[in-house]
């Protein structure tokens, strides 16, 4: 009888082990018989033809291969000797370090434990000599060169010794520890992953059970006054006893949730908006299936922007507005300005831009998902559903943070065996959406991949060609300084385009912790302004001013004369528009199919 202190009862562990092996068995099934004539792409990525090429290169010039081969031995020689003077005693300086942004090492066996030491700094250097190694292969057009480096760091961040058990100093502490129990229970973890993705590995990243849309995220009161096929639009309860005249109109992505904004009251964007005196009208957008397969993006300008402009009018009285659209939402905005400007229509009197790119020319990372054949493999997949799945979107973000957003919980879900912490905005991340197939193939084709948005008439929307340049409406940017999704320097190039002012303001952080970025003492995040806009985001930066806390009262003494006035709160539902629900409203509701 096992009666040590910390065992793991073996009946309990047993039980677990055969639960285990039956599920494993029938999963290896289900996913045996899904693969039985489907259809074959090997290569869905287009990854094996750049990597074809840069072996070529790189085999042409053998001189340069050996001189990389020498740097990575002498690199190595440095490491040996190091470790060999610490083995005698001495504390030698590393020859590789970490960044110190990078929390694969922050367990102390990494530092002070000889034999991890080592091999961390082993890691590092080879993976530094691999990404200068592709890095500096010449003759490879700038995309086949951007892909296979994005690749090479997926892969470089693959290999880490912090992702296998046998190598990361925490997990074998754990295993000792717990006789095994963490690795069956990472199993267990990853099996039931496996089976709430339907055989598609959908990694848990936070408690799943401690968020409910409407009851502890997405709580701000309001009413749904006006709904479409594509969305349901939400008034906000007033928060001050008067209002600024001219309401104001979120448009968020349709790539997620709206919520993002209306987390918890301490992190609501939407909350605050209300406190500093405004109508807040959120658009909450579909989560599309198959019946709305051919709604396009001129779509969503209509019955999104337009239509939720006419609804405000009729639950406010008032025909003038401000707008903020967030990522994609900024882009369509964007796209809808230029519209209503070749139709001489001005009731949009101040644009905001949350993290929002026009040009697409750099998009960073995500432009090695752009190319003909992946493209037209996406577009099979989407024609035959109707839609794009909402895993697809989610895996292609969580791969442009892989050590954040995978490698990190496949070492505490897996490999430790725990269970991820609450947290609000993991939660979000992980609610995904669908799009629309026609919309997607659009978005994607004119705006990424041939970049025709910022081309005079290069796009036409409900019969009018349309032209960035015409748009005259004063604007606030706000991009972020580490954004993995829309690159601040590829947002800026606004600033040279719109025809009317520009405002940049710069966030610290990125894409989502940049913009939910509340005036409140738990905030670390500064930003950076700068009065004037010069032709480059390099030379704006080089003249701006770090300014300590949140960007969001600067927004707000922005956009407070564009309200025009203050007139006493409107309650939502008691206009022209009555209420049809509660906020959030049941579009935000409905869960993507995985």
């Amino acid at each position: 009888m096992n009666d040590q202190p910390g065992a793991p009862d073996p009946a309990a562990l047993a039980s677990t082990v055969a639960g285990i092996a039956e599920r494993s068995q029938r999963l290896l099934l289900d996913y045996m018989n899904k693969q039985n004539g489907a259809p074959g792409n090997l290569d869905p990525l287009n990854v094996q033809q750049p990597f074809l090429d840069l072996m070529s290169r790189m085999m042409a010039d053998p001189a340069k291969m050996m001189q990389a081969q020498i740097s990575l031995w002498q690199d190595y020689m440095n490491l040996w000797q190091s470790a060999a003077r610490r083995m005698m005693g001495e504390t030698p300086p590393p020859v590789a370090e970490a960044a110190r942004s990078d929390r694969r090492f922050k367990d102390a066996e990494w530092q002070d434990n000889p034999f991890f030491d080592y091999l961390k700094q082993s890691y590092l250097l080879t993976s530094r000599w691999l990404l200068d190694t592709v890095n500096q292969v010449e003759g490879l057009d700038d995309k086949t060169a951007k892909k296979i480096d994005f690749y090479t760091r997926q892969f470089v961040d693959a290999i880490s010794p912090s992702n296998f058990a046998a190598t990361n100093p925490e997990v074998l502490r754990a295993t000792l520890e717990s006789r095994g129990e963490n690795l069956v229970k990472g199993l267990d973890n990853l099996l039931a992953d496996l089976e709430r993705g339907k055989g598609r590995l959908q990694i848990k990243m936070t408690d799943l059970d401690a968020f409910e849309v409407g009851k502890n995220v997405a709580i701000t009161p309001g009413k749904v006054v006006y709904r479409n096929d594509l969305i349901e639009l939400i008034q906000y309860a007033p928060r001050t006893a008067e209002v600024h005249r001219r309401p104001l109109l979120v448009i968020p992505p349709w790539i997620n949730k709206y919520y993002i904004l209306d987390l918890r009251p301490d992190n609501s964007f939407v909350r605050w908006a209300a406190d500093q005196g405004h109508t807040v009208f959120v658009v909450s957008w579909v989560n599309p299936d198959e019946k709305l397969a051919a709604k396009s993006f001129e779509n969503y300008m209509l019955e999104g922007v337009l239509a939720a402009l006419d609804a405000m009018e009729k639950a406010t009285g008032e025909r003038e507005h401000n707008v903020v659209g967030y990522c994609l939402g900024g882009t369509l905005l964007a796209s809808a300005l230029a519209y209503m400007a070749a139709k001489r229509d001005d009731r949009v009197k101040s644009a905001t831009y949350f993290a929002a790119l026009t040009d697409f020319a750099e998009p960073g990372d995500l432009g090695v998902f752009i190319d003909e054949e992946q493209l037209r493999h996406l577009e099979a997949g989407m024609n035959e559903r109707g839609y794009l799945e909402g895993a697809h979107m989610a895996t292609t973000f969580n791969m442009l943070r892989a050590n954040d957003l995978i490698w990190s919980f496949v070492v505490n879900n897996y490999l430790l065996g725990k269970e991820p912490f609450p947290f609000d905005l993991l939660y979000w991340n992980s609610d995904s959406t669908r799009m629309p197939a026609a919309m997607h193939s659009f978005y994607l084709r004119k705006m990424y991949q041939e970049n025709k948005l910022i081309e005079p008439g290069g796009i036409t929307l409900n019969g009018v060609p349309i032209d960035l340049r015409k748009v005259k409406t004063p604007s606030f940017m706000l991009s972020t300084k580490d954004d993995h999704i829309a690159p601040w320097e590829a947002t800026y190039a606004a600033t040279q385009i719109f025809a009317g002012p520009v405002r940049f303001t710069l966030a610290a952080s990125g894409h989502i912790a940049g913009v939910v970025s509340p005036p409140n003492p738990k905030n670390r995040y500064g930003h950076w302004t700068n009065t004037a806009n010069p032709p480059t985001p390099s030379a704006w930066l080089a003249n701006a001013v770090e300014q300590p806390g949140s960007w969001w009262p600067s927004w707000a003494a922005w956009i407070a004369p564009f309200g025009d006035g203050m007139v006493p709160a409107r309650e939502p539902g008691t206009g022209k528009l009555k209420a049809l629900a509660d906020a959030p409203g049941t579009y935000v509701m409905v869960k993507a199919q995985t």
